[in-house]
């Protein structure tokens, strides 16, 4: 594409950023859509061209992506695209705030046009950074379209290797709604994919709600989610599948895990030697009970799982005569006449 004119009427010398857009428009933008509009003022400001591509390769975009942001802001009535007899790009006029501000709660979604396929187009009902968002119901004929295009063949292609299956209508439905009322690029639904599948999870309907996830908190870029998903590797999900639990941690939990990898140092059989025992003693409060579990043992010196049997062996001793030390109080939890009940009342009044 050929390098595009900015320009506003009224020009001024600096960059400038209006408090109207910093107040009414800027928290319902995506990362995106923020990067490309103060980019945009940069260089209006200092006169200079630019180019979709350029755009692009600035922030580590698609050109589809910056299409994307930039019509955004048309819808936004901030700027206006001009275009030639072919459709293409070949100016963009910065708008001046028009007199009466737009509403946060009913964000207009750009209708994305694709080659080769008829245009789409959607409304978000609220704010894209909140609430829901409802999946429409596409019809036959945009399903097709989607299909076509070769983009988004290709993409479906590799989400059926993924998947190890032939994608079903309402699987398509799935993607072109992840694409199409979610905006994700080509780039950012091949990782969702991936994503879910590493965790076992091939269900649309749970991918649908990882991106869903991932809309509300702003993620426009693979780069973006993998510093979300970062943040839990899988062993936090083996703990968690080891006490029966399913999905990502609660804060508190996730604080649980911290302590026994980083704080106590503990590797993964003895976390999950104090859940199996833990899940064998109770259906509730499962961290608590299995964070007294390790707690004693770190107290007790444990650092390999051949370390906790002489704790084992002589918390049987000290049963027998009814003293139990505080170092391995909660060492033997398969004893069926320990009164799990009692344990229970201790953790939930600490």
């Amino acid at each position: 594409m050929s390098n595009l004119r900015i320009y506003q009427d009224n020009y001024v010398n600096s960059t400038v950023i209006s408090n109207r857009f910093i107040d009414e428009y800027m928290a319902s933008a995506n990362d995106a859509q923020l990067k490309i509009y103060l980019y945009l003022i940069r260089m209006m400001s200092a006169r200079l061209s630019t180019s979709i591509s350029d755009i692009a390769d600035k922030f580590n975009y698609t050109e589809k992506d910056v299409m994307r942001a930039l019509k955004y802001w048309e819808k936004q009535k901030l700027l206006t695209l001009e275009c030639d007899e072919h459709k293409n790009v070949t100016g963009i006029h910065l708008l001046d705030f028009a007199p009466s501000s737009p509403s946060v709660t009913d964000v207009p979604v750009p209708a994305v046009s694709v080659t080769g396929a008829a245009p789409f187009a959607a409304v978000v009902p609220i704010s894209p950074r909140e609430g829901t968002y409802v999946k429409p119901n596409y019809t036959t004929d945009e399903l097709k379209a989607f299909k076509s295009n070769e983009e988004t063949a290709r993409l479906l292609f590799v989400a059926e290797q993924y998947l190890k299956k032939t994608l079903s209508p309402n699987d398509v439905r799935t993607i072109l709604f992840i694409s199409d009322k979610l905006e994700f690029s080509e780039d950012l639904i091949d990782y969702l994919i991936q994503y879910c599948v590493d965790r076992d999870k091939k269900d649309m309907r749970y991918i649908e709600k990882v991106a869903i996830s991932w809309a509300q908190q702003g993620i426009t870029t693979p780069k973006q989610a993998a510093r979300l998903a970062g943040k839990y590797d899988k062993s936090v999900y083996d703990i968690m599948k080891a006490l029966g639990k399913n999905g990502a941690p609660t804060q508190a939990e996730a604080g649980y895990i911290k302590r026994w990898t980083k704080e106590y140092g503990f590797t993964p059989d003895v976390i999950y030697e104090a859940c199996e025992r833990t899940v064998l003693a109770t259906d509730k409060h499962r961290f608590e009970y299995a964070d007294s579990i390790l707690s004693s043992w770190y107290k007790a010196g444990v650092h390999h799982k051949s370390d906790i049997r002489p704790l084992d062996e002589q918390y049987k001793k000290t049963k027998t005569t009814g003293t139990v030390t505080g170092a391995n109080a909660f060492n033997q939890f398969k004893q069926n006449t320990y009164d799990f009940d009692v344990l229970e009342r201790e953790l939930l009044s600490n």
